[in-house]
């Protein structure tokens, strides 16, 4: 099993050609861009998506691996989540080689290999830049391409920073350098998350209640999550999403300031240029909110 820890931006598709100049900049390793075609599996009733796990196959350059991701974390962008990896000789699941552990009862159910079938692709370029950074060695992946479920898809068009080996907070502090050509924001859906609701047939997404119940930093958590959810549907086109957005940064400026006054008061300011932004773009991409977002981030996974 590996423990995949990835900070994940979107990439505005007017700003590759910056983004990659930058990347290009960088003391790394470059891996020209190569095709990776992604089949996702599920059942008729969901029964993978209901116990948090995600299959798929992998090709590349005629070779292929399953791998299974099993219930992890979001905070911000930053995706943590056990996966587990294995080699196949051809493009067909071999659900019996994955370890006991993976399943909720110990065991493979034994009808599940003959449910699961292709629910969605995603067929992108993917471009690499291995970097160290201070005690970390970093991957930093450019994809772009779709991700496709019946007569419905949606453009890929991303950078994730994966940590091969060494601290979280050095790929917070990489990302930091990265973000201010404003071409990023990050990202909390991942492309499984998109091809999911592509496959359930695209309806548009419902807002949210802002109840942010929990206690201490989980209450900061949702705040977050709730502003990273409302700021999608905002790009999307729901202008109401806007005032969503709003709350979660008013809550999470609230929270911050018994204890921590000049994070607090970034925060104003984050809301102040959120509400005048005259679009939703204009306010996704801007560097000064996209730092405030990933400072959030950095505090809530490394406590500073």
């Amino acid at each position: 099993m590996d423990q995949e820890i990835e900070l994940k931006f979107i990439v505005e598709q007017h700003g590759v050609d910056a983004l990659r100049q930058q990347l290009n900049a960088l003391s790394a390793e470059h891996i020209p861009a190569a095709q990776l075609l992604n089949i996702y599996y599920e059942t008729a009733d969901s029964w993978l998506r209901r116990h948090d796990m995600g299959l798929r196959i992998r090709g590349h350059n005629g070779r292929y691996e399953m791998t299974m991701k099993i219930a992890g974390k979001v905070v911000g962008g930053l995706h943590s989540r056990p996966e587990y990896n294995i080699d196949l000789d051809k493009a067909e699941l071999a659900l019996e080689k994955l370890p006991a552990e993976v399943w909720p009862q110990g065991e493979l159910p034994p009808e599940l290999a003959s449910q699961v079938k292709p629910l969605f692709s995603t067929d992108f370029y993917r471009e690499k830049w291995l970097v160290n950074h201070n005690q970390s060695r970093i991957e930093l992946a450019l994809d772009l391409g779709d991700v496709k479920a019946g007569s419905h898809q949606e453009p890929i068009c991303e950078l994730e920073l994966e940590l091969l080996h060494g601290q979280v907070d050095d790929i917070l502090d990489l990302a930091e350098q990265l973000i201010s050509a404003g071409v990023l924001r990050q990202g909390s859906l991942s492309k499984a998350a998109r091809g999911y609701h592509l496959a359930a047939g695209n309806a548009e997404r419902a807002l949210k209640k802002s109840e942010f119940k929990e206690q201490g930093n989980a209450a900061l958590e949702a705040a977050l999550a709730h502003w990273q959810y409302h700021e999608e549907l905002w790009l999307r086109g729901n202008e109401k999403a806007k005032a969503e957005v709003l709350t979660a940064v008013a809550f999470i400026r609230d929270a911050l300031q018994p204890e921590h006054e000049m994070a607090a008061a970034q925060m104003a300011q984050i809301g102040e240029a959120i509400a005048s932004a005259s679009d939703a773009k204009k306010a996704a991409f801007k560097p000064q909110i996209v730092q405030a977002k990933l400072m959030l981030t950095a505090f809530l996974v490394t406590g500073r």
